[in-house]
């Protein structure tokens, strides 16, 4: 493999690897704040709140996210926003989080009997007390296990940043390749990397899952 040896390529690859970790997080974190606000908007009573949370998940479920980060990347300096590679994989990724996560935080709000509703308001909560202090409480644990699986989803979803400039592992696989001009053994260690990353938060999301059923048939 010319001047690099597989240990090299390998740690490279790792050292690679902490940038899909961290744009993974921060998109996941900062989509799970912006999802939380969203959901408030769709199970709010009124309707307005609701249709343009709609529009909003429909827009960025209904169009591919490396379309998406074009947009961004290439979009915004054509109105005189400079955006670097990281920003833009950031902002978008977040955005694009956020939609997921309200859509599956929204069926898990409605899955809580609507009852609960009905007895909230009897003790005299205003609807942000009702979500708070009854509704939020129970829906998250509905919640944990798709959105532990849906975290898989969103560390798969960086390799298409690479397509904009941004350094991840896929990029780095990419460089490394037309460096060393050995795709299948990088790409392979590429793969093996995403899947180390991956198994853990798929395996942790069917213990959760299995948990939570068990749990209702107690």
């Amino acid at each position: 493999m010319g001047d690099f040896s597989m240990w090299d390529i390998a740690r490279n690859l790792l050292l690679a690897s902490r940038w899909t970790v961290l744009l993974s997080a921060i998109a996941f974190v900062c989509g799970g704040g912006v999802g939380v606000v969203l959901l408030a908007m769709r199970v709010a009573p009124l309707a307005w709140p609701r249709r343009l949370v709609v529009l909003y998940v429909e827009l960025f479920q209904g169009t591919p996210l490396l379309m998406q980060l074009f947009l961004a990347f290439f979009g915004l300096p054509l109105l005189g926003v400079e955006i670097s590679p990281w920003a833009a994989a950031t902002v978008t990724l977040t955005l694009y989080t956020s939609a997921y996560l309200v859509d599956i935080w929204r069926g898990c709000v409605e899955a809580v009997p609507r009852g609960q509703w009905g007895a909230a308001a009897s003790l005299g909560m205003n609807y942000a007390q009702q979500l708070r202090y009854v509704i939020w409480p129970q829906a998250f644990k509905i919640a944990v296990p798709p959105t532990v699986g849906f975290l898989v989803q969103v560390v798969k979803s960086t390799a298409l940043a690479s397509i904009i400039g941004f350094t991840e592992l896929t990029k780095a696989g990419t460089v490394i390749t037309n460096a060393v001009f050995r795709p299948f053994p990088i790409f392979a260690m590429v793969a093996l990397i995403y899947f180390a990353m991956c198994f853990p938060l798929t395996w942790y999301a069917r213990v959760l899952e299995r948990r939570h059923r068990l749990g209702r048939h107690r």
